[in-house]
């Protein structure tokens, strides 16, 4: 199940990607930053959300939830350290003989 979750979320992310360099930019100059231009249209300065808008709030939406799901399920997995939380229990060693 992790590695399938892994897999989707590597999926998504590079779908994200690539949904917004298909994107074209807004292509404001510095009079639309404070309102001039377009600003009197219906849909605001913006215009109307298009397609690629919208796939690419649903694939950001997607990949949260993948994060998120993928963190509660590291977090109940336990840690993840190769070092023992216990060191092994060892007999102290014998002296050498010819020392003492």
């Amino acid at each position: 199940m992790h590695t399938i979750l892994v897999a989707v979320h590597i999926v998504l992310a590079l779908a994200l990607i690539g949904v917004i360099l298909v994107q074209t930019g807004k292509g404001s100059d510095i009079g639309a930053a404070f309102g001039g231009g377009s600003s009197q249209t219906v849909f605001g300065g913006r215009g109307p959300t298009t397609f690629l808008h919208r796939l690419t709030a649903a694939i950001a939406a997607l990949f949260m939830v993948t994060s998120v799901i993928l963190t509660i399920y590291a977090t109940r997995r336990g840690p993840a350290s190769v070092i023992p939380a216990e060191p092994p229990k060892t007999a102290p060693a014998e002296p050498v003989s010819g020392q003492q």
